[in-house]
This record gives C-alpha cells, sequence and structure tokens, in this order.
C-alpha cells in the first residue's frame, strides 16, 4: 500500500493539536482508508504543553511520531527536519492551525496519482479576515521578489502541499542554513498543481507570525533567492555619483558667474543628506548578504534533536 507521510510543525499549539490530530484522523480514516500513512509532529522548541499533547497522541496512534527540538529554530527547519525523517511515497506538509484545511488532502493526492504532476500546492484566493496592512505589505512582497528574482514565488502560495519522493530527495539536496521553503520548493522545479481556497480563520490561539517576523522572513526570501539588491545599490551609487559630479560644476559655474559661492548651502546640505543615505542603505543590503555568508560558513546544523521517538 502506499504510504502518506504527514510533517506537521508545531510551535506553542497545545490547544490546537488535539482538534487538528482529530480532523485529520476523520479524513484519514472516511477518505484514506486504502492508504497508509505516518504522522510526524515536529515540536519546534515549544514552551507551552505541546510535546506532551503530542506524546499523548503517540500513545493511541501507533503510526504517529515526534521530534522534539532542544530549542526554537523556526518553521523553515521543522519542515527539513521532517523531510528528513519521512519513509513515504506521498509527503504532506500542513500546519496545525487548520488555516490548511485537511479536507483538501485527498484531491491533492487524486492529483498526485493521475501521474500528471510530481506536486500539489495550495494558495489562498483570499486574504478575508486578515489584518489590512499584513495583506498589502503581502501583495507588495510577491510583486517585489517576482520582480528581482529568477525563481517565480506565487503569490499566496501555502507551505501545504503534497509531493513526491523524488521531489523530497530534490529538497533535501538543498541544505543550507538560510531557508525559504516556498523558494525552494519553486527553485528544485517538477510540473505544480495548484488549488485555491479561502483563507480560514484560526479556530483557537494567536498567530505565531507577528508583523516583524513576516518584515524579516520576507528579507531572508528576497535575499536568498535575488542578488538583485546589490544590483540596486550599485545603479543608485553611479547614479548619486553622476549628480554629485552635475552639482560640482554647476557650483563652480555659478562662483565664476556670479562670486557667490556661499548662497544655496541648504540645498547643499540636503544633496550630502541624500547621498549619505544612499550610502547607508547600500552598506545595509551588503550587510544583509555577508550576514547569510558568514551563517552559511559557520555550518551550524539547521535543527537539534533534544526528544523524539521516531527510530
Amino acid at each position: 500500500m502506499t504510504l502518506l507521510s504527514i510533517v506537521v510543525p508545531c510551535y506553542n499549539e497545545e490547544e490546537m493539536i488535539p482538534i487538528f490530530y482529530n480532523e485529520l484522523k476523520a479524513i484519514l480514516n472516511e477518505k484514506l482508508s486504502f492508504y497508509n500513512y505516518e504522522l510526524i509532529f515536529i515540536d519546534d522548541g515549544s514552551n507551552d504543553e505541546s510535546l506532551s499533547k503530542i506524546k499523548e497522541i503517540a500513545k493511541i496512534d501507533k503510526n504517529s511520531y515526534f521530534i522534539s527540538f532542544s530549542r526554537n529554530f523556526g518553521k523553515e527547519s521543522a519542515i527539513y527536519a521532517g523531510l528528513q525523517s519521512v519513509k513515504g511515497d506521498y509527503i504532506i506538509i500542513i500546519d496545525v492551525d487548520l488555516q490548511d484545511p485537511p479536507s483538501l488532502i485527498p484531491k491533492m493526492i487524486s492529483c498526485l496519482e493521475t501521474g500528471k504532476y510530481d506536486s500539489v500546492g495550495t494558495k489562498r484566493s483570499t486574504r478575508k479576515g486578515e489584518p489590512f496592512f499584513r495583506s498589502l505589505f503581502s501583495n507588495i512582497f510577491y510583486k517585489l521578489i517576482n520582480k528581482l528574482s529568477k525563481t517565480e514565488i506565487v503569490s499566496g502560495a501555502r507551505d501545504f502541499r503534497v509531493f513526491n519522493r523524488n521531489m523530497k530527495d530534490a529538497i533535501l539536496k538543498i541544505s543550507e542554513y538560510n531557508r525559504f521553503s516556498k523558494g525552494i520548493f519553486q527553485w528544485v522545479g517538477f510540473k505544480t498543481k495548484w488549488l485555491e481556497y479561502e483563507n480560514i480563520q484560526r479556530k483557537k490561539g494567536d498567530s505565531k507570525w507577528s508583523f516583524w517576523k513576516l518584515f524579516k522572513y520576507s528579507l531572508d526570501g528576497i535575499t536568498d533567492f535575488s542578488t538583485a539588491l546589490l544590483s540596486i545599490s550599485t545603479i543608485a551609487g553611479i547614479i548619486s555619483s553622476i549628480l554629485a559630479f552635475i552639482f560640482i560644476i554647476m557650483i563652480v559655474i555659478k562662483t565664476l558667474a556670479f562670486g557667490d559661492a556661499v548662497a544655496g548651502w541648504p540645498s547643499t546640505i540636503s544633496v550630502i543628506l541624500l547621498i549619505g543615505g544612499i550610502q547607508l542603505f547600500s552598506i545595509g543590503i551588503l550587510g544583509q548578504y555577508l550576514s547569510k555568508t558568514f551563517l552559511e560558513t559557520k555550518n551550524r546544523p539547521i535543527y537539534i534533536t533534544k526528544e523524539s521517538n521516531r527510530k
């Protein structure tokens, strides 16, 4: 029988874990009973009772496993750990907050079994219920990254997807420390079918993704899959140099013609501030890329396992 491997990253989700498990289990029993499955919870260093809830499930369900991190390494690390652990023919990544509907899994698998696709991804058709500014900046991010990167990042794409073992093996070959899964899924290629669904609100608990975390995550995505920002800083430097040269010529001509070299200091100060701002902006971009290079050269592990029942 075909084995389904279900990877579920968790961080401080003690309220949602039992609800998620019951809903997923109902789908597995009713619509996917002719498949074997393994359910792998990745506890991303939770500081609530998430791990205890997961262990309770593992006691009653022999197909359930857990990997618990020594601290919070982030969702990207949790996904990578799950993919390293799976043994299935089809791999499913799904969030525990039920904003990824388990009811879509049977349809996703049926699409995969046609043999036409290697992966079935999901994306939200609307962002109904999200804060306005969060939706606004999310849309700006997708437009910006697709302008800067050669790898197309699908707008509204979720980490919720199903793919075959070949694609899983390709993803694991990318062992970089700085990970942006949405980009990695697209970069490895393979044929993907997209399914849309409307935004679903959490049943319990709060999102662990603050605006600041999402902002930093978006910067990681842009710098991980594009070096265009380095070109932008170079172009800005060239333009500012040309403008500065033009201003110098204008000042010399004005001084020779009118003998007034003092007037106009406000505009001079403005130009200095503009050039200084461009320089700091360029240095900041270089710093982002250098910091990522620095972290990669350290060759630190992507995660550290504290406890697991997975052999």
